[in-house]
């Protein structure tokens, strides 16, 4: 066989193991088990382990942001929050930022949301500097942790890049989407949450 071929079964393996983890992502539904609540069954959801499983806990990080703060996930517990992973060289991620700071800039404090778009520091080229520039460019408002050894971004399983997670008020995992967000879509996702 040539190296021709083998090149194209390798490429052909890569693009169908991607088909196929984007459609098990995009088909996760809930599912309902009625059964009564218990003190014991309370016991057991107080201790439920941190997982990028829908309704798990998400796990908990704490990241320097670009203006120097650090945001920790675990206080922003009674928030919704969005959890955003993108790159500058990234084209859907630039396309999404416009609604993100349209989104971030119509929040009052009682919509108790919180939008945190992590950059992937790690997979910069030209590093912070870059994200300085694209962040001033799109005017973006919203706090930006950088991930410098992009250890949150995969603890957090995210492949590629835009990756959403919604988090609802107790900290759990409501929903995870790949690709661009438009504003309309964020507002919906939100409501959608507890």
């Amino acid at each position: 066989m040539s190296k021709k071929m083998i090149g194209y079964i390798i490429t052909a393996l890569l693009v169908g193991a991607l088909i196929f983890i984007m459609v098990e992502n995009s088909t996760g539904q809930k599912k309902s088990v009625e059964t009564p609540i218990t003190q014991a069954s309370q016991a057991d959801a107080l201790q439920e382990e941190e997982g990028l499983e829908q309704y798990s806990l998400a796990p908990d990080f704490t990241l320097e942001t670009l203006a120097g703060e650090t945001v920790t996930l675990s206080e922003l517990k009674g928030k919704k929050v969005i959890l955003n992973f993108w790159a500058t060289w990234c084209p859907p991620c630039k396309a999404e930022m416009p609604h993100m700071e349209s989104y971030y800039s119509k929040l009052t404090d009682e919509d108790q949301v919180e939008l945190i778009a992590v950059n992937v520091t790690e997979s910069e080229r030209r590093g912070i500097g870059e994200v300085e520039k694209f962040v001033a460019s799109y005017e973006l408002s919203f706090p930006i942790p950088l991930d410098k050894t992009a250890e949150v971004t995969h603890t957090y399983g995210v492949f590629s890049m835009p990756t959403t997670y919604m988090i609802d008020t107790e900290g759990r995992i409501a929903q995870k989407v790949i690709g661009p967000l438009d504003e309309k879509t964020l507002n919906e996702l939100v409501d959608s949450m507890d």
